[in-house]
């Protein structure tokens, strides 16, 4: 289990250190505004990011994922293990329910998380940065607006990560039945890097407008007034301001990002547990690592 624990982290890691610059895309193209559009497209939101702040601006608010990691990877597989366990059965509809607990539990520790790597990605470059990492955010933001400022977006958050490691783990678990991952399988990684990745987009894909709202709601008020008084508000005025396609915004940045994480998460995973447990395959299958929604 520890082993396990260990291996998952270090996949964790790989996957937040390739998709990072997508998500930092992601963040700024679902919180600019109509009014005043900076990025075209993710393309362009690319490179504007290379040319003006250059590669490593499109890695601010690494630390506060990073951090993280350890303590979401920590709740999610021993989460979703029990509770499957205590279902006392492994099918479908469990499957997702396990993946539900799991998404739900570490909501405690991926709001905070998330609203500082939002505010750190959103934040001017130079003279004009307000937050020196991660926890000096954290710790402004809890000075400012107390404990509901640092949980600021946990509803939509609970509403974006519980259904979406539902579906990432039943579809995982469909997924790697389906193309047959077993112990000493031809192709065995491959299988499992597709199986992963494809897993990963249906999650996103599951819920990514719930995830639009999040990333609005977090972002509030960092360069003036406040604008929303809440989920439906901001769904309201969202919608009014720029129609449907407002909650499809960064979601070709996020689906790109979606395949590669997983993949060098379980290509890391993999390394790793076959590294440390030798040439014995495992008697009851595949260390099969379940990514973060990082």
């Amino acid at each position: 289990m520890a082993l396990d624990f260990l291996a998952g982290c270090a996949g964790g890691v790989a996957g937040v250190l390739v998709g990072h610059p997508f998500d930092t895309v992601k963040v700024r193209l679902q919180v600019q505004s109509v009014e005043k559009l900076q990025y075209r497209g993710t393309l362009h939101c690319f490179q504007s990011i290379l040319r003006q702040e250059s590669v490593l601006g499109l890695y601010k608010g690494l630390g506060s994922p990073l951090l993280g990691l350890t303590f979401i990877n920590a709740l999610v597989f021993g989460v979703q293990g029990n509770t499957l366990r205590a279902l006392g059965r492994d099918s479908p509809r469990n499957q997702f329910l396990a993946g539900a607990a799991a998404g739900a539990i570490q909501c405690v520790i991926c709001c905070p998380m998330e609203l500082a790597k939002t505010r750190l990605q959103l934040q001017d470059a130079g003279a004009a940065r307000e937050y020196r990492g991660a926890l000096h955010c954290l710790a402004q933001i809890y000075r400012r607006e107390g404990l509901r400022g640092v949980n600021r977006g946990m509803v939509s958050t609970l509403l974006r990560e519980t259904p979406s490691f539902g579906v990432y783990f039943l579809a995982y678990d469909a997924l790697t039945r389906g193309l047959g991952c077993e112990p000493g399988a031809r192709l065995l990684v491959p299988k499992l890097l597709l199986a992963g990745g494809t897993a990963g987009i249906l999650s996103w894909l599951s819920t990514y407008p719930v995830d639009v709202v999040k990333s609005r709601l977090q972002a509030d008020g960092l360069r003036g007034v406040q604008r929303y008084r809440g989920i439906v508000d901001c769904v309201r005025q969202s919608y009014v301001a720029e129609g449907w396609r407002v909650f499809t915004r960064g979601l070709a940045s996020t689906l790109l990002r979606a395949f590669p994480v997983n993949a060098a998460t379980f290509a890391t995973v993999t390394v790793v547990l076959s590294y440390a447990r030798g040439p014995e395959p495992r008697p009851e299958g595949p260390a099969l690592a379940q990514p973060s929604s990082l």
